[in-house]
């Protein structure tokens, strides 16, 4: 709060700005003028919000200096300074509303007293101005949301629109547009208070520099617009702004673009495609997303390879939590830089990599004798994507959980070496799954590994690997219209003939009359 001192004599506006310690009653003290011209040459610049002034002076009186100074500052506190004890004098103060009236010979407590009385009434207009400028945009922000977000047009009354965005509804060019663009910020701390500060100085610079209404939602601004700019040159003027206000503020911004609507009653529209947009903001490098651009897009790759399965099984399986962050970024960059991806094809694809880990699971588990004992521990929603959460965290996270849980739960507490081997076995029967290797993978010596699986699970090595081959190829038969020799080399054999006759030594039908009885059981 700002004071400034008016005396035509030296003695008594030097004297009065030293003698009071200003500071201490939290008034900023300006330079003292020597005169009422001198006042009203700088009051609209430096805008005091108390005047302390002589009611005598050569020139102006301090009653004419009131009158004029309350016209450019309507709110200002007057006090009068006078070395008349003039009744006359006082009358016509109090009939222009001077706050105070004082002898010049008043001790400088009362003069302090009528100060901070002076005060104290600029900061409860401050106060009660504050309060309706709060349920005025009270009111705004209730209609903006329910004629904006919730496109409940027939619930607010056109008529009072303009009066309430009178920055987004005006008279100008008949050939403007309306579009919504949703703004969200970063990079001060991490704190609640400190991210809502943040995007309060960006909504309040927003206001600033565009023509806008705004509805500042938790952690984003909902921005609306009203320009007959075209759109490149939109786009132009809004980065521009955005730079400026991101070193202003030092921080960065991100902003989604809704498309471009005629008539306000679509602003809605607008809104559901800025929000679609924002939706991005993990997904693209660019700190502005246009819906203008993303709609056009026709999806990326939804479902992981066969092959990409096999390495995430085998790296799950060796617990390497290094092999599995390098497996998630390959994966998700390579849509990443796919032109054509979109968010919902890229959640497909996050979703069937989850998937595929969580049937490696079950498959191990089976492998090895125990079902699924651990079904209730698997999360098993659907992974969406967050704006704010990087697409490889998410998926990372939900891996290493699947990974960590066979690993710390399963194999290290419970599981033997001969079930380590089996669920080894498993996911890799297309594979070498010799003896030698095996063992390499639990960390026995081979002839230890074959007498411990025949002890544990009464099955020599070699007759167990076999099994689970023809189990294999028994499944794909009944799925697949692979050729049989494909059907061979996908479970490591390579000679179909010899194949065939393992496959009729367990199964007692050779693969072509096991895939027929199959397919005609299937159509009964």
């Amino acid at each position: 709060m700002k004071i400034m001192i008016v005396d035509d004599e030296v003695i008594i506006r030097t004297g009065l700005a030293k003698v009071i310690r200003w500071e201490e009653l939290g008034l900023e003290l300006l330079e003292p003028a020597e005169s009422a011209e001198k006042a009203l040459e700088r009051l609209a610049a430096e805008r005091p919000n108390i005047l302390l002034t002589d009611i005598r002076m050569t020139g102006k009186t301090g009653l004419q200096l009131a009158d004029e100074a309350k016209l450019l500052i309507p709110e200002l506190e007057v006090i009068i300074l006078s070395g008349y004890d003039d009744f006359s004098y006082a009358q016509q103060a109090i009939r222009q509303e001077v706050s105070d009236y004082l002898l010049k010979t008043s001790r400088p407590e009362d003069i302090v007293k009528a100060v901070l009385k002076a005060k104290q009434r600029v900061e409860e207009k401050w106060a009660a101005r504050s309060q309706d400028h709060f349920r005025q945009k009270e009111a705004v922000n209730r209609i903006f949301e329910r004629w904006v977000i919730n496109g409940d047009t027939e619930a607010v009354d056109p008529e009072l629109l303009p009066d309430y965005f009178s920055r987004l509804l005006w008279d100008g060019d008949k050939d403007h547009y309306f579009q919504i663009v949703i703004v969200t910020a970063e990079g001060w701390d991490d704190s609640p208070v400190s991210g809502s500060l943040l995007h309060f100085a960006v909504e309040n610079m927003l206001h600033d520099l565009l023509s806008c209404e705004t509805l500042l939602e938790k952690r984003r601004i909902v921005v609306a617009l009203s320009s007959s700019r075209g759109a490149e040159e939109t786009v132009s003027q809004l980065r521009s702004v955005f730079q400026k206000i991101e070193r202003l503020l030092t921080c960065s911004l991100f902003a989604a673009l809704g498309k471009r609507v005629k008539n306000k009653e679509e602003l809605h529209d607008s809104y559901v495609s800025a929000d679609a947009a924002f939706g991005y903001k993990a997904l693209i490098s660019d700190s502005l997303c246009d819906y203008a651009d993303i709609v056009q897009r026709k999806g990326g790759k939804t479902v992981c390879t066969h092959e990409e399965e096999l390495e995430l099984s085998s790296i799950l399986l060796e617990d390497d939590p290094v092999a599995l962050k390098s497996w998630v970024a390959r994966l998700i960059q390579e849509q990443l830089d796919d032109p054509q991806m979109t968010r919902e094809s890229l959640e497909a694809l996050i979703h069937s990599a989850a998937v595929a880990a969580r049937r490696w699971l079950n498959r191990v588990l089976a492998a090895t004798g125990r079902g699924q004992t651990v079904e209730e521990s698997i999360e098993t929603g659907h992974l969406q994507l967050h704006p704010i959460v990087l697409p490889k965290d998410a998926l990372f996270q939900r891996l290493y959980a699947i990974m960590k849980l066979y690993h710390n739960r399963l194999a290290e507490s419970r599981a033997t070496h001969a079930q380590k081997a089996m669920a080894y076995i498993e996911e890799h029967l297309g594979h070498d799954v010799g003896l030698q290797q095996v063992a390499k993978h639990v960390h026995l010596h081979p002839n230890h590994l074959s007498e411990v699986f025949k002890k544990e699970t009464g099955l020599n090595f070699g007759d167990y690997v076999t099994r689970q081959k023809i189990r294999r190829a028994m499944e794909i038969l009944k799925v697949s219209p692979a050729k049989v020799s494909e059907v061979a080399s996908s479970v490591g054999y390579e000679d179909v003939k010899y194949f065939s006759q393992l496959f009729k030594k367990y199964t007692g039908k050779t693969p072509s009359e096991y895939r027929e009885d199959a397919a005609q059981g299937a159509g009964q």
